[in-house]
C-alpha cells in the first residue's frame, strides 16, 4: 500500500511538474456556464469562445474562420432541402471533417499570441480550470490547439451516438432514445436540424451551428443529466459547501467520506439495497469523527433513463434515517460509474476549497472496496478516462480504504457528454 511519505513525494514532484510548464490550476478558479452546464461542462473552450467579448469579436472578425461559419450556415439550409429521408446527409453535414478541425487549429495557432485575447484565453482561464490538465506538458499555443480538437471530437461524438444511434461506451445506460430504423426518425432529424437552422440564423461563430446541433440532439433524447441540480453550490450542496472555510481541518483525519452510488434494477424502486448499507457504513466512519463529510455519489444511471438520481437518495437515507445533518452532506448526482465517483469526489472537493494535501476515505461494501484497490480498476480508469484520479493509502477495514486525490481529475472526459 501507498504510505503518507510516498504520497507527499508525489505530489512534490506532481507540482514541481506544473511549476516547470507553467500549468498549474488554482483552486480558486471560477468555472463560467455559459449558456448552459450541459455546454460548458462538455465543451469549455468553446464556450470561452462565446462568453469572453474580445475572444468572440477575434474570432468572429476572422476572414478563415468566418468561412467555415458561412459553410456550416450553409450547410443548415442545404440539408433541409436535400437530404429528405437520408437522415445520415442532415447529421454528416454538422460533424467537423477531420480538415476542418485541422484547419481550425493551425488559425487558432496562427492567431494566437501571449498578449492576445487568446492568450490571455489560455492564461486566465484554461491553464487556471484545470479543464484540459492532461495536456499540461503542451506549449500554451499548442495547449489551445489541442483543446479545440478535444472540443470538436467531442461534439461530433454527441452527434454520432445521440443522433446517429452509434454505440456509446455504456450502451445500456447512455444509448440513443430513438430507432433509427423507424421510417419516422428522418422525420424527427429534419425537425431537429431546421429548429437549428432559424436559431443559428445570424450567428458568426465557425463551431456554433454544430455545437448547437449536438446540444439539440441532447435534448430531444432528454439526456441533460451533466446538469443535474446545478448550481449546487446554491442548491443540494449549499449547506455543504457554506462550512467549508469554517472547518478546522487539523481536528479530521480525512476530508471526506466518499460513498459509490448502486442503483436498483427496476424503475419503481428510488434506492437499492446496495445504496442502504454503503450509505450506513459511511455513517459509521462519519459518527467516528474521521471526517467532516460525506459525499455520496451518482447519477440517475440504473435502469435505461430511471428518474432518480443515486446521490439525491442516498443523501435522503442519510437524513431521514441515519440522522446525518445536511451540512455534513455533499451531492455527486451525476458519477455514471465506479470510476467517475473516485473522479467527481476529486473535482468537487477542489473546487469547493476543500484541502487536497489530506486523504480521503471510500467507503462502500467489502466486494467493491476491493475492486477499487486493485491493479484492474486502475487499468479501467486509464482505458475509460486515460488517467487515474487518485492514488491509494492504506486500507483501514473490509469496506474502507485511503486515498488521496489528484488533479489530473479535473480533465474533461470527451467522450462521455452524461457526465463529461
Amino acid at each position: 500500500m501507498t504510505k503518507p511519505l510516498t504520497f507527499s513525494l508525489f505530489m512534490l514532484l506532481t507540482l514541481t511538474s506544473f511549476a516547470q510548464t507553467g500549468h498549474a490550476p488554482k483552486q480558486d478558479y471560477q468555472l463560467i456556464t455559459g449558456n448552459s452546464f450541459v455546454q460548458s461542462k462538455n465543451w469549455y473552450l468553446l464556450t470561452l469562445f462565446e462568453s469572453l467579448p474580445d475572444v468572440k469579436s477575434l474570432l468572429e472578425k476572422d476572414s478563415e474562420l468566418a468561412t467555415l461559419a458561412g459553410l456550416k450556415s450553409e450547410n443548415l439550409e442545404r440539408s433541409v432541402k436535400e437530404c429528405k429521408s437520408d437522415f445520415l446527409c442532415y447529421t454528416g453535414k454538422m460533424k467537423f471533417s477531420a480538415a476542418e478541425v485541422d484547419a481550425v487549429g493551425a488559425r487558432l495557432e496562427a492567431l494566437y499570441s501571449e498578449n492576445n485575447a487568446l492568450g490571455k484565453l489560455v492564461k486566465q482561464h484554461l491553464i487556471p480550470s484545470g479543464t484540459y490538465i492532461l495536456l499540461k506538458e503542451a506549449s500554451e499555443k499548442a495547449l489551445l490547439r489541442k483543446a479545440w480538437e478535444q472540443d470538436a471530437r467531442g461534439v461530433n461524438h454527441t452527434i454520432e451516438v445521440y443522433a446517429e444511434g452509434k454505440k456509446p461506451n455504456y450502451p445500456a445506460i447512455d444509448s440513443i432514445e430513438f430507432k433509427i430504423t423507424a421510417k419516422s426518425y428522418p422525420v424527427l432529424v429534419y425537425d431537429a436540424t431546421d429548429i437549428v437552422r432559424q436559431e443559428r440564423k445570424g450567428g458568426k461563430l465557425f463551431f456554433g451551428p454544430s455545437m448547437h446541433y449536438a446540444l439539440q440532439f441532447l435534448e430531444v433524447n432528454e439526456r441533460h443529466e451533466a446538469a443535474d441540480y446545478e448550481p449546487m453550490v446554491s442548491t443540494v450542496n449549499k449547506a455543504a459547501v457554506d462550512r467549508v472555510k469554517k472547518i478546522d481541518w487539523n481536528k479530521f483525519k480525512y476530508t471526506l467520506i466518499l460513498v459509490p452510488g448502486a442503483g436498483p434494477d427496476t424503475y419503481d424502486r428510488a434506492l437499492s439495497e446496495g445504496g442502504m448499507l454503503r450509505c450506513r457504513v459511511a455513517a459509521l466512519r462519519y459518527f467516528e469523527g474521521l471526517a467532516p463529510y460525506i459525499l455520496v455519489s451518482g447519477g440517475r444511471v440504473h435502469p435505461f433513463k430511471t428518474k432518480y438520481s443515486e446521490a439525491f437518495e442516498m443523501k435522503k437515507f442519510l437524513m431521514e434515517t441515519l440522522k446525518v445533518p445536511e451540512s455534513a452532506i455533499i451531492m455527486d448526482p451525476h458519477a455514471r460509474h465506479t470510476t467517475t465517483n473516485m473522479r467527481n469526489a476529486v473535482r468537487l472537493l477542489y473546487r469547493y476549497g476543500m484541502p487536497v494535501e489530506k486523504p480521503c476515505l471510500v467507503s462502500t461494501m467489502r466486494s467493491q472496496s476491493y475492486s477499487i484497490s486493485s491493479d484492474a480498476f486502475v487499468n479501467r480508469c486509464m482505458r475509460e478516462m486515460n488517467h487515474v484520479p487518485y492514488k491509494l493509502g492504506k486500507r483501514l477495514s473490509e469496506t474502507d480504504v485511503e486515498f488521496y486525490p489528484v488533479l489530473d481529475a479535473l480533465h474533461i472526459d470527451a467522450d462521455e457528454p452524461l457526465d463529461p
